[in-house]
């Protein structure tokens, strides 16, 4: 990313609003939004702004920001981490808790994550638990945590038992899209964060899949589409969540190919050289979907198109993909068996009938994922 970036030319942004009553928000998604930020946040009526950043995106953008926010009247502290998944940690939430209480920082203030979506769970959980509850806003800066982390109000670490164990539900003040940050993003990076928006449309959106397809070239590129793609995953995202808050039911539709995906991250020890987030996403999307044409729920046709359009835009669609490999299928249905949708045991799969038709599936027997994982694990080829 780089200053030029931030300095783009403003867009009118596109508001999203998160209806939920007395913790409503708004999602702003526009070209140039750093350079109102300022204003912006201070309409929020605090003294005090603790900003959380890494030390990628913090040289780029935490003087500018500060900036902003000091201009506005407001007192100002940065506290910078180090980048990757390892700061979603108990050592990273104590750096950071112990941070904005040296900062002074009150109930009224805020805590603002600037970064992707390790800065936005480590820090918007800080901010549940420090004062037992302070406020806080979002500045995501990578695409995944544009269309996913930032919105919705989970926030959490990892522990040695699985990704986003410990955390709590706490919605930030204001979420702060600006996708002028994205133009520089590596390109890894955003194919990753492509693979949730393509999430939204297989969920109950045939036609933002068809969409996707369509335009995923110009998403990338920049433009209006890519304020497009990231303000309807935002929209779909809030729906769920107003829906749905605590995920006590429709919000687990949002972890469309998370089971499988979680499980990966999990046998590659969280080492962003093998794999990342959206990557893992993308190889459960495309297991989700071969699994529901296994079970005869869903038409061979909608599994291998979903496979084709996330290869078309360069990401992983076979465990045979994964850098080293993704272990045995016992360590894989281990993983699985410590994620936070097992209940007595059985595992919980969000299958698909079809593009756009993704349902709850609870109680999946271990013996009919492990037959289709010894399947998936003889065929798939690097």
């Amino acid at each position: 990313m780089s200053h030029a970036a931030a300095q783009a030319e403003p867009s009118a942004p596109i508001t999203v609003p998160v209806p939920l009553g007395e913790r409503a928000y708004d999602i702003l998604v526009g070209r140039g939004l750093i350079g109102t930020a300022g204003a912006r946040i201070a309409a929020l009526g605090a003294r005090a702004a603790a900003i959380v950043t890494d030390a990628h995106v913090g040289p780029l953008y935490a003087d500018a920001l500060a900036a902003s926010l000091e201009a506005q009247g407001l007192r100002i502290s940065v506290t910078v981490l180090p980048p990757g998944e390892a700061t979603k940690s108990y050592a990273g939430l104590e750096r950071v808790c112990d941070a904005v209480l040296e900062a002074r920082i009150e109930r009224g203030d805020l805590v603002v994550a600037l970064g992707g979506g390790v800065i936005g769970d480590l820090a918007g959980f800080a901010a549940a638990v420090v004062r037992r509850g302070v406020r806080f806003v979002q500045v995501p800066t990578t695409l995944l945590s544009q269309v996913d982390s930032s919105v919705g109000g989970k926030t959490g670490i990892n522990s040695r038992h699985g990704k986003n164990l410990v955390g709590a539900f706490h919605q930030p003040s204001l979420v702060l899209a600006d996708t002028a940050l994205l133009d520089t993003l590596p390109i890894r990076e955003m194919r990753a964060g492509y693979a949730e928006v393509v999430k939204y449309g297989l969920i109950d959106d045939p036609g933002f899949f068809a969409w996707c397809e369509a335009h995923w070239r110009e998403v990338f590129a920049g433009g209006p589409e890519r304020d497009r793609a990231v303000a309807q995953s935002c929209r779909a995202k809030a729906a769920v969540v107003v829906r749905d808050e605590h995920e006590n039911g429709d919000r687990a539709l949002l972890n469309l190919g998370h089971t499988f995906g979680h499980a990966l991250e999990r046998i590659t020890a969280y080492d962003s050289a093998r794999l990342v987030h959206g990557e893992g996403v993308a190889i459960g999307l495309c297991l989700a979907f071969r699994f529901s044409a296994s079970l005869g729920l869903c038409p061979r046709a909608d599994a291998e198109r979903v496979e084709a359009h996330l290869k078309a835009a360069g990401l992983p669609t076979r465990l045979g993909d994964v850098p080293g490999g993704c272990g045995t299928v016992d360590a894989l249905l281990d993983a699985m068996a410590q994620d936070k949708k097992v209940k007595g045991g059985a595992l919980t799969f969000i299958l698909a009938r079809g593009i756009g038709q993704s349902f709850i599936a609870p109680g999946i027997e271990a013996e009919s994922v492990r037959a289709f994982l010894r399947d998936e694990t003889n065929t798939s080829r690097p």
